[in-house]
């Protein structure tokens, strides 16, 4: 159930007055330590910015999509670190329990990943399964009340925070979806250990690491919504929705490095103006002002489909294709814009413009949403 326009613009309010308030000014120390200070992360949980999306009987707002995104492109206006901390919670941390969990599992962990207490972790890549997940290896064999868990998920965001993690495995041999079950871990089990954190080209302060299972027993009521060979079709929807997220996440990002080089060229002057009168800068501003109101809108009205219960695992691609690569677009002419000092990390696009590159990766390459959306498109014409 949507809230009511007032309340949402309270809320919209409120968070744009933190990511300047509070985490704008720490973006270098994040940059820089990798951590983010525990009274950010207090000041998050107080937004209830870790359950967005998770129903207020579980303690969380109940956002729905449309409200999720602008909140999402709210957050954008910082560097994705602090987002991805909540980030998890509020899409494939949760989600997963929120689709297809028991009324048991989600009691037992909606209210705490709603609170941010608990920090989820969606565990699905592995070494040899990144694009083809249903290629994974990591497999749950059932002895007596407990399932037998064997293998390693590899650049799992949170990881080495997370309190909570939803493991992809194998219950079966065959390459089908109905083989791949969804378990519900906790950290600090017997058999699960961490890798080192990840060295990363950029998004400091957003952890990830490998995650490895060595002859991990889990009570068998860990298994998601007490049925094997829902996981697979569980994760694309999953997947489906935090598309929708990262892409309001990077016109966010588009629009504070855009904001940041129009700053920057009305400030510069070369041959005794500012270089924002020169045609050329220009053509810039207007190419990525352009894109990013074309990505705003492409995200909109897939959140208000998906709130209308459509099917709209082809825009969710559509729009994960298109913000991701606009916003490298406009960080690189934000460098541009910025000239030498672009690439200083002085200023803020050095750092976003290596930030920004993971967009077109992760949660789905852009060459996986383009078979997304061809698929879709010959079956939305063949069944037409």
């Amino acid at each position: 159930m949507a809230l009511d326009a007032e309340t949402l613009n309270l809320l919209l309010d409120a968070v744009r007055r933190f990511v300047a308030e509070r985490l704008v000014p720490a973006e270098q120390a994040l940059a820089e330590t990798g951590t983010i200070p525990e009274s950010i992360v207090a000041g998050m949980r107080e937004l209830g910015l870790f359950g967005l999306s998770i129903d207020p009987a579980y303690g969380g707002l109940g956002l729905n999509m449309e409200e999720e995104v602008q909140v999402a492109m709210a957050l954008g206006h910082t560097s994705p670190a602090f987002r991805s901390l909540a980030g998890t919670n509020i899409g494939i941390g949760s989600q997963a329990i929120v689709l297809a969990g028991t009324d048991a599992q989600r009691a037992a962990y909606l209210p705490r990943l709603a609170t941010g207490e608990l920090i989820g972790s969606f565990a699905l890549t592995e070494p040899e399964a990144g694009s083809d997940a249903m290629s994974l290896r990591t497999s749950a064999r059932r002895e007596g009340d407990h399932y037998i868990l064997n293998g390693t998920k590899r650049f799992i965001t949170n990881a080495p925070v997370a309190g909570l993690f939803t493991v992809m495995a194998r219950t079966s041999p065959e390459r089908k979806a109905e083989a791949i079950s969804c378990f519900l871990v906790e950290a600090g089990i017997p058999g699960l250990t961490l890798g080192k954190p990840d060295k990363k080209m950029g998004q400091a302060g957003s952890l990830t690491c490998d995650v490895i299972f060595d002859n991990c027993r889990v009570p068998a009521d860990a298994l998601l919504g007490g049925q094997e060979g829902n996981g697979f079709r569980t994760a694309m929807r999953v997947l489906d929705k935090g598309r929708l997220h990262i892409s309001a996440l990077c016109v966010g990002i588009a629009q504070r490095l855009l904001g940041d080089a129009i700053r920057y060229a009305t400030e510069r002057k070369q041959f005794g103006k500012p270089i924002a009168d020169f045609q050329l800068i220009q053509a810039m501003i207007a190419d990525s002002q352009a894109e990013i109101y074309a990505a705003q809108s492409m995200v909109m009205d897939a959140a208000r489909k998906r709130d209308r219960g459509e099917n709209t695992t082809m825009e969710a691609a559509c729009c994960k294709l298109f913000a991701s690569e606009m916003v490298g677009r406009v960080a690189d002419r934000a460098v541009q814009i910025h000239g030498g000092a672009g690439y200083i990390s002085e200023y803020a696009v050095e750092r976003f413009y290596r930030d920004v590159r993971l967009f077109r990766i992760y949660e789905g390459t852009s060459q996986i949403q383009q078979l997304v959306i061809a698929r879709e498109a010959i079956k939305a014409e063949l069944n037409a």
